[in-house]
């Protein structure tokens, strides 16, 4: 399904230098499954790579149970704060699949079928295999615009600046491939690493002194056990390859100088 410009427009796409501009999301998990322990999540971590490679910088995820208030509470605060808001789960036939409902109450509108997906969905299953169950993934909040599917049988819907995404982890990647045409991107960060053999707590206070000079760059460092005893794999990430590979340049040489080895690193 192409993007059409209208609905380009209204989730935020406009003609702009992306180069300069932060655009954020966050990711609201829903399932009971996934608080349980029955089920892992695998969407965060597909969602915060697709995000971060198209200009997107992921800010938060957040888990919540199949329960409307708890739902509702978490998108009017995420979509109060972030440009986007992903939600995956509850968007199936069954009776505790209630993101549809509890998106129209966030925003104050009643949930009704919506004949967009309707036509989809009947052309997938056929008018016999449109069951009441399966019509259920039809209901969306009234206002809500189609913006994607998965092969004709999920659909996907956009409300304000949040997206409805399937839990199913095969299913939520193809969602998000069919409605990245409707994203408004930005500058894209980028990634340099390196691996140290330290302890972490050795080189601690020269990370923060480097990271309270370096401005538009963050500093991570990951420390892990090894048989020849421990390593920190440090990562640098902004938006500007050559002031990154000046601060990791810096870093590495003043680190090197304190007797560590130095193993230099792009992370993905």
């Amino acid at each position: 399904m192409a993007a059409s410009e209208e609905q380009k427009d209204k989730a935020g796409t406009t003609d702009r230098d992306a180069r300069f501009e932060t655009v954020s999301a966050a990711i609201l998990v829903i399932g009971d499954e996934i608080l349980s322990g029955r089920t892992r999540d695998r969407n965060i971590n597909f969602l915060a790579g697709h995000l971060t490679a198209i200009g997107i910088d992921l800010r938060e995820a957040r888990v919540v149970p199949d329960r409307q208030e708890a739902i509702v509470a978490a998108v009017n605060a995420l979509r109060q704060v972030y440009d986007y808001v992903f939600t995956t789960g509850g968007i199936g036939p069954t009776h505790d699949d209630i993101t549809a409902e509890a998106l129209a109450a966030a925003f104050g509108v009643e949930l009704a079928e919506h004949e967009a997906a309707i036509r989809l969905l009947r052309s997938y299953y056929g008018a016999d295999g449109l069951t009441r169950e399966r019509r259920r993934m039809a209901r969306a909040p009234l206002g809500a615009e189609l913006v994607g599917d998965c092969d004709g049988h999920s659909p996907a819907f956009m409300i304000g600046n949040v997206f409805m995404l399937a839990g199913i982890p095969s299913i939520c990647e193809q969602m998000i491939a069919s409605i990245t045409p409707f994203l408004r991107t930005g500058r894209r960060l980028i990634s340099l690493g390196m691996t140290v053999s330290a302890k972490e707590s050795d080189i601690s206070a020269l990370m923060r002194r480097h990271q309270d000079a370096l401005a538009g760059i963050a500093i991570g460092s990951y420390p892990r056990f090894t048989e020849d005893g421990c390593e920190v794999s440090i990562v640098l990430r902004g938006p500007d390859r050559q002031a990154l590979a000046a601060a990791r340049a810096m870093l590495a040489e003043e680190l090197a100088q304190s007797g560590a080895e130095i193993s230099l690193s792009d992370p993905a």
